[in-house]
């Protein structure tokens, strides 16, 4: 690789733009009308929630692997899977990851790249059909 390569994470504007990223996202989950059906299977208090985002999406997007040095290997659908996530949680879910990269990615490329597997993270975290409660 060359030496100008850089990850995603540098590419967006590092840990400010992480920070930014994932407080917007719960921000507009606790908002959004739209969203209280992803806003009911959280913990009452976000805190808790948005500093493991932040942790994850950090060494996701190529930045130091705080996440898994915390907590070890991400298991993201077994960590959820106590959670009712059926498709409209995932889209709700979807529509303020979406509105928090809009708001805080102002490189609509980069906004794209992260989109596709972050999209496809969302769909594999779904646990319940549409018809199960």
């Amino acid at each position: 690789m060359s030496g100008d390569t850089i990850t995603l994470y540098e590419a967006i504007g590092g840990d400010s733009t992480v920070r930014r990223l994932t407080q917007r996202f719960y921000q507009l989950m606790d908002e959004l009308p739209e969203a209280a059906r992803c806003r009911a299977i959280h913990p009452k208090d976000l805190s808790g929630s948005e500093a493991k985002l932040y942790d994850y999406l950090t060494g996701y997007l190529g930045g130091p692997p705080v996440y898994v040095e915390k907590y070890g290997h991400p298991r993201l659908r077994a960590r959820h899977f106590g959670a009712a996530i059926g498709v409209a949680e995932r889209d709700e879910w979807l529509l303020c990851f979406s509105r928090a990269m809009e708001e805080t990615i102002s490189n609509p490329k980069l906004r794209e790249i992260i989109w596709a597997p972050v999209e496809r993270l969302a769909h594999h975290m779904q646990n319940r059909g549409e018809d199960q409660a």
